[in-house]
């Protein structure tokens, strides 16, 4: 049986958060570059480690899908940034900005209701666009919880 158009909703609703979650967009909206490259006592990571995990995360999954040649970072280390600290205000922007256009691309391919949910990938016959939309799903739930409570730590969350 064909996926449902109400399935496909679902999904996005799912990954664009909003109801249980905070939304992605909602979660670095407004994090100064000084504060993202802040450790609170005992924490394990900084803002900036948690975006630049999740955008080169969040990139992994998308290439994966759309660029059948596409080999992912080794692990765990393609997959961190080496500092603490982003290197510029630059690139602290540019994280963000590309965590934002990578989700949207995401989305459009969830979207698109000529790509089949549940077929298997060509590439990879084991998974699908579904399960590839939940894992995203579930990875960004995840470090977008823990950026808030960063953030929390840090005094930079006013939401």
């Amino acid at each position: 049986m064909p996926p449902t158009p109400e399935l496909r909703a679902h999904v996005l609703e799912l990954l664009r958060g909003g109801h249980a979650h905070l939304t992605l967009e909602q979660s670095v909206r407004g994090l100064s570059f000084a504060d993202a490259g802040r450790k609170p006592p005992r924490a394990p990571y900084t803002a900036w480690q948690q975006v630049e995990h999740m955008r080169l995360a969040q990139w992994d999954i998308l290439e994966f899908v759309r660029n059948p040649q596409h080999e992912s970072p080794a692990w765990p280390d393609g997959y961190w940034p080496p500092a603490a600290k982003p290197p510029s205000a630059a690139a602290w922007r540019r994280s963000r900005a590309d965590l934002l256009a990578d989700f949207d691309a995401f989305l459009g391919l969830v979207s698109d209701d000529r790509q089949d949910l549940l077929a298997p990938l060509a590439h990879a016959p084991d998974k699908t666009l579904l399960r590839e939309a939940l894992l995203l799903a579930d990875h960004n739930s995840y470090h977008i919880g823990q950026l808030v409570l960063l953030r929390r730590l840090l005094g930079a969350w006013r939401g």
